[in-house]
């Protein structure tokens, strides 16, 4: 009796065991029928920046549930074989206006709310904006987020503080001076409670009113504010080039803030606070200062080398969104009656030399006259011509032909006709994209072809652009770089924990593009053209886009940063 007891526990131990792989294997078979879809056959780039590798990726209730060779050891309700197209993560675009103007009291409708689902965007592969950017958006930041959690979205989207906002909120119209220690005090509050609302950090638009007149220690002092928050301050410059956007020699006093005096405001502010800030769309602008990009990013890289936390993002494009509709001509010479009041100012010689100054340094700032581009004039002939073309064919100078163009062409229209500059140099733009601080970035709007002409290029065709133009075509990072600086890297600036990554756990915002095809389509001409080569768009792990077209879904979520 005794002999048989330790067989009859061994039969027993056997048993269970066995009862327990039968268990698990039965686990693992449900465990594969509960995936929702399977990307097969993919090469995977999962936002690090390290070389693609094949793979395939699962996706279940919104999540990234596996990476690797799944193919045979896991089932899906639905399975694509993307036939080695490249599968990354969504990208994130850090700096956009997309939702800038959802305050309570604006808020779309009819077929305006179409925007809700930014297809610009989404066509894209971009799964994630942040909006509010060059300090602009409403003061009240829960209540915007509550507006956005309560309709449909196509991305998700992150919120900003704007510096612009809370400056007017706080100084009504007495804003053309610096800011009283009480006033700094109410403008801080109002960017603490942004941020006890999930607000993402603070953001500025120091060469726009009002916030022109703020000073080094009004910013530091709100950008104290974010830092408890492990918030982000994300700086649209005082300047970007010699001079502000808004200078004028014939009446503004010498010696305006250069763009390298912006950058070194930036890196103070950063080390003095201990914050993490961004140069929002770095630039060097204007044909004077074009070169100055290399300037630029030694500066960072010393700062960063000393260990302040400092960043940048850049747009895939050598003209900016105020370029699209350049005026050479000062506002005090045109008033309200452009034609006129200019033909008043060359009739006074001491305004008429005045003029041809400011005039001068206009066409320098726009990146001198052959890159001054007609869009638009009563004479068709004159359509897609440059200033220095039409300039020569006259046997005029660039300021006469400037002149010209406004009093032979709309007289009501500032400037007499539609013009695009292209104020940036291709050299400096290839410079930022070649440090591995600068995330790509849209500085878009939600744009609908209603909106009409003269609509940025970028505003569909950004994150394509990136990977073709500057990986692809001119070699200036690999494939698997540009697509870092469009998802894991903005992840990393706006602290986002489970995005931006392919990895288990994650969120699947996810996109497959062709890298044979993929392209921005979108010019000046036609801006509203959909990028080529995006295939699929999955946002929190529903299809935004599906066999390169839009599906119409809006999945998207405002993401609360105390939280998400």
């Amino acid at each position: 009796m005794k002999s048989i007891r330790p067989r009859l526990k061994r039969l027993f131990l056997l048993a269970g065991i066995l009862g327990l792989a039968v268990w698990a294997g039965f686990s693992q078979a449900r465990a594969r029928l509960s995936c929702d879809l399977l990307f097969v056959n993919g090469r995977i780039m999962d936002g690090s920046g390290n070389p693609w590798f094949a793979g395939d990726v699962a996706v279940q209730n919104g999540r990234i549930a596996a990476v690797g060779k799944l193919r045979g050891k896991i089932e899906a309700a639905r399975i694509i074989d993307i036939q080695r197209r490249v599968i990354a993560p969504g990208f994130i675009d850090e700096h956009t206006h997309a939702y800038d103007a959802i305050d309570g009291e604006k808020v779309w409708m009819g077929a305006e709310e179409a925007r809700f689902g930014a297809p610009n965007s989404i066509s894209q592969g971009v799964t994630t904006v942040v909006s509010n950017l060059c300090g602009y958006g409403p003061i009240d930041i829960g209540r915007q987020k509550a507006i956005l959690a309560g309709k449909r979205l196509g991305p998700n989207v992150l919120l900003m503080i704007g510096h612009n906002s809370v400056r007017r909120s706080v100084m009504k119209e007495d804003f053309r001076r610096p800011s009283t220690a009480d006033e700094i005090q109410k403008m801080a509050a109002l960017v603490r409670r942004a941020m006890d609302d999930g607000a993402l950090g603070l953001s500025s638009g120091l060469e726009y009113v009002p916030s022109i007149w703020s000073t080094k220690d009004e910013i530091a002092a709100l950008v104290k504010e974010i830092v408890p928050f492990d918030g982000v301050y994300m700086a649209h410059e005082r300047s970007s080039g010699f001079s502000p956007m808004w200078f004028v020699p014939s009446r503004d006093k010498p010696g305006p803030p250069t763009m390298i005096d912006n950058i070194q405001e930036l890196i103070e502010i950063a080390e003095r606070m201990g914050a993490r800030v961004v140069a929002s769309h770095i630039k060097a602008r204007g044909a004077d200062f074009w070169g100055a990009g290399r300037i630029i990013a030694r500066l960072i890289n010393e700062a960063r080398a000393r260990g302040t936390d400092i960043w940048a993002d850049c747009y895939p494009y050598n003209t900016s969104g105020s370029d699209g509709d350049a005026v050479l001509i000062p506002h005090w010479a045109l008033g309200n009656t452009p034609k006129a009041s200019l033909e008043n100012a060359l009739a006074d010689p001491a305004k008429a030399a005045a003029l041809a100054m400011d005039i001068r340094a206009a066409i320098n700032w726009r990146g001198g006259a052959e890159n001054i581009i007609v869009m638009d004039f009563p004479d068709p002939a004159l359509r897609g011509k440059s200033l220095a073309e039409l300039a020569r064919a006259r046997r005029l100078s660039d300021v006469e032909m400037a002149l010209r163009l406004q009093l032979e062409g709309d007289p009501a229209k500032p400037g007499g006709a539609r013009l695009r500059g292209f104020s940036m140099a291709e050299d400096d733009i290839e410079t930022f994209y070649a440090q591995p601080w600068v995330a790509t970035c849209s500085d878009g709007v939600i744009a609908l072809p209603a909106d009409g002409p003269g609509a940025h290029a970028r505003f569909y065709g950004t994150f394509p652009r990136r990977i073709r133009r500057y990986a692809m075509d001119r070699n200036v990072t690999t494939v698997e770089n540009a697509v870092r600086s469009m998802t894991s890297l903005p992840a990393l600036i706006c602290g986002l924990r489970d995005r931006g990554s392919i990895r288990e756990g994650f969120r699947a915002d996810l996109v497959v593009f062709n890298p044979q095809t993929i392209r921005d389509m979108a010019t000046f001409d036609d801006p509203y053209r959909q990028a080529a080569g995006i295939e699929y768009v999955v946002v929190n792990g529903a299809f935004v886009v599906e066999a390169g077209k839009p599906t119409g879904a809006r999945p998207g979520i405002v993401i609360n940063r105390k939280t998400d």
